[in-house]
């Protein structure tokens, strides 16, 4: 297996995109498997389609399901953040992806992103790792 761990600087952007640095990571590694990994507990992993506005619905979705409060019993860090804890529940930490022929095998519209609610805390790590077929 090898392996690589991306920083990603988030600041205040909930959804960064990965996709190229994925791509970039299995370029000219053959067949295989790429899983992704957010060491985080209030960080996930997502695969949809962005830049179209779908990275704004799920800003705003996050918002319905989680609104940023003082309801949750986690209180430490800014208001709200005890819903940051929760994001990984609905967004998981880890995601796998086809690798054939040392390209991801993505959907057209099919993008990798790093969800990232929690502004307490905007320097995360991405493990990347390659299993080859």
């Amino acid at each position: 297996m090898e392996s690589e761990v991306l920083r990603i600087v988030t600041g205040t952007d909930r959804v960064t995109d990965l996709t190229e640095k994925a791509a970039s990571f299995v370029r000219g590694r053959g067949d295989g498997l790429l899983n992704l990994f957010v060491p985080h507990a209030t960080a996930g992993l997502a695969l949809f389609e962005l830049g179209a506005g779908s990275d704004l619905d799920l800003d705003e979705l996050l918002d319905r399901v989680f609104p940023r409060d003082g309801r949750y019993r986690h209180r430490h860090g800014t208001d709200g953040h005890g819903a940051d804890h929760l994001v990984p529940v609905l967004v998981s930490p880890s995601l796998s992806v086809p690798v054939f022929n040392g390209a991801l095998a993505l959907g057209t519209w099919q993008s990798i992103a790093l969800v990232d609610t929690n502004p307490d805390n905007p320097e995360r790590q991405v493990r990347l790792s390659f299993v080859a077929g």
